[in-house]
């Protein structure tokens, strides 16, 4: 067996062989680093040139976007490079106003301590339904509006008030400012519209115009009644007047708009007077659509510049329409907007029946309580009033077997004449009147009238709960119908019940005594007695259809008050009347010489003319007869 023997040269080969491949090795990775190096700086020169490029591209869109701006608004592109959409509020224990960046305007408006009458919040302006708007040109024949623009807030302190400055801005030191100022405990904000440094920016010659709009937001159980008493209100030439439903109307020298709705109101007054400012008033849905809306309110007026520059002290006011509050804004008249009626209505609602509830409400808690007191202290003062009336009704009743004689004595439309003088000469002898029973009656419509117009308008009854009624401002419901009744609505009212029934028990009892007011029935005249019969029960319904949408709290006033003077008469007829004593009193009266005053002698002298040409007449036709 040969031995194998160690091969030199073939260790020498395997050595060269490892060497190469370690070189080859080595200089690889050299060169995938060599080119994964590469690779890392192209991807950081890419990123760095993505980055000038959108850097670059930045700086060209805002330069677009300015020149888009400068060539769409103006000078006033200002505002809208460095100002930025948002909201400012500022508000007060009583209200909370929302103004926003773009417009400068509120758009919202919250009245503290009220709710809706489905207990939300209650706003008067929210959810766009108003648009304040300035609509001026420039000098470079632009046509703008400060609605589309962009204000710059600013908010600060002045005492206790709350300052916010809004300022449409042409530069730093040019611009146009709405400026609000709103104090503690006061529904009334001071605002301000001026401008500085734009009298070679506003186009003089074209017309400035300012526009306030408002859809009025419903906030009432009832539509219609709320409708009912939603109107718009100004002031013209010193006068408060309100604005029919027309399409619109121009009016001058005004000093303040209002568009008052049931119980709060929204208005803005100046201290320049609006002059050609077009007003304009709409029902928004008709009464029986259950709409978010009632009406639209709007004035357009245009603005006056004064040494080129915009220059109006106004005031916002957005709270409840409560007489004893506007009453305290002296000098403006607002109060006017309260509606309690014109003439003697409305005095006797400020100077007696405000007064009056004002005192009760200070020491009694409950307004259906206070309602009952009012009605009483109502019927007490009216009492001597029905006193005179029935007194009256009694002497008739003396007197009536005497006028039936007459009546049989003095028969045919011929005698017409005659017996009336005969029955004239009875009542005048006996001291009694026809008017005697009218006279009363008469008196106590102007109550009637004025507390139909109190206790709708009076917004301290607004939510005020009272037995079943959970609001004596609006009707109460005992019942739900499945169907609507053409004037009635779909609902039954208690109040408006208990009002009828108590209205045809009085008319009942009453009847007697309006016969006895009456003069027998005379050939040829309508016998008043029966219309009375037919008027007890059509009475009642008619108020039974009329007040089932209307105020509890009227209803509940004219409940009691009926039962009030169904009481008295009883009391008057069995313990004060004395018809025996009347009789007695008549037979004085018939033997004392009866003084006529000069009316009475000119109308005795007409009726005897009539009489004497009537009688011969009759002789002239009785001689052609024959």
């Amino acid at each position: 067996m040969e031995e194998k023997k160690f091969d030199f040269n073939s260790f020498i080969g395997m050595l060269l062989l490892g060497g190469i491949l370690l070189w080859w090795m080595n200089t690889g990775n050299k060169d995938v680093e060599q080119e994964q190096s590469n690779e890392t700086k192209t991807e950081q020169v890419s990123t760095n040139q993505t980055e000038q490029a959108i850097t670059t591209d930045v700086a060209v869109n805002d330069s677009l976007k300015q020149i888009q701006l400068k060539s769409q608004l103006g000078a006033f592109s200002y505002g809208a490079m460095n100002g930025k959409e948002g909201e400012t509020t500022i508000e007060n224990e009583l209200i909370k106003l929302t103004i926003s960046n773009k417009g400068g305007e509120i758009t919202n408006v919250l009245v503290k301590n009220y709710q809706t009458y489905d207990s939300l919040p209650l706003h008067i302006v929210k959810d766009k339904n108003a648009s304040f708007n300035i609509n001026f040109g420039t000098t470079d024949n632009r046509i703008l509006n400060t609605k589309d623009l962009l204000f710059i807030p600013s908010k600060t302190k002045n005492g206790e008030n709350t300052v916010l400055s809004m300022k449409l801005k042409v530069s730093e030191s040019q611009y146009l400012e709405y400026r609000y100022e709103i104090k503690p405990n006061d529904y009334k904000i001071d605002f301000a519209v001026r401008s500085q440094g734009l009298g070679t920016v506003i186009n003089s010659s074209q017309k400035i115009s300012l526009n306030w709009d408002l859809k009025a937001l419903r906030k009432e159980k009832s539509m219609r009644t709320e409708n009912m008493y939603t109107y718009y209100y100004y002031k013209e030439d010193g006068d408060v007047e309100y604005l029919q439903m027309k399409d619109d109307d121009i009016v001058n020298n005004v000093e303040w708009v209002a568009y008052k709705q049931h119980f709060f109101s929204a208005a803005l007054l100046t201290d320049t007077p609006f002059n050609d400012a077009k007003l304009k008033s709409v029902d928004y849905a008709g009464e029986e659509v259950d709409s978010v809306f009632t009406k639209t309110f709007s004035i357009n007026t245009p603005l006056a510049l004064k040494n080129g520059e915009l220059n109006y002290n106004m005031q916002w006011f957005y709270g409840p329409t409560e007489y004893n509050l506007l009453k305290t804004y002296e000098g403006t008249d607002l109060v006017e907007i309260s509606d309690l009626g014109w003439g003697i209505f409305g005095f006797l609602n400020r100077n007696v029946f405000y007064p009056v509830f004002n005192v009760l409400k200070g020491f009694i808690g409950n307004y259906g309580l206070i309602i009952i007191l009012m009605t009483i202290v109502v019927r007490i003062i009216l009492s001597p009033v029905l006193y005179k009336s029935y007194l009256s009704s009694a002497k008739m009743k003396v007197i009536r077997p005497e006028m039936e004689e007459i009546n049989k004595k003095y028969p045919g439309s011929e005698n017409a004449m005659k017996r009336q003088q005969e029955i004239m000469a009875v009542q005048r002898k006996a001291g009694v009147s026809m008017m005697s029973g009218c006279i009363p009656a008469l008196l106590q419509m102007p109550v009637f009238f004025a507390l139909f117009k109190f206790f709708p308008t009076n917004i301290d009854l607004r939510q005020k709960a009272f037995l079943w009624a959970n609001d004596l401002s609006s009707y109460d419901v005992i019942f739900k119908l499945p169907f609507n009744i053409p004037y009635y609505g779909n609902h039954i009212s208690l109040f408006p019940i208990l009002a009828s029934l108590a209205i045809f028990f009085y008319m009942k009892m009453n009847q007697s005594q309006q016969a006895n007011m009456q003069a027998p029935p005379q050939e040829g005249m309508p016998d008043m007695s029966k219309m009375m019969k037919y008027m007890i029960y059509f009475s009642p319904i008619m108020m039974l259809f009329f007040f089932n949408n209307y105020a509890s709290g009227l209803s509940l006033y004219y409940f009691i008050s009926n039962l009030l003077t169904i009481a008295i008469m009883l009391v008057i007829k069995n313990f004060v009347i004395d018809e025996a004593k009347i009789h007695a009193q008549i037979e004085e009266n018939k033997k004392k010489p009866v003084k006529k005053s000069k009316f009475r002698e000119r109308l005795d002298a007409a009726m005897k003319q009539a009489q004497e040409q009537q009688e011969a007449q009759k002789r002239a036709a009785n001689k052609k007869k024959k």
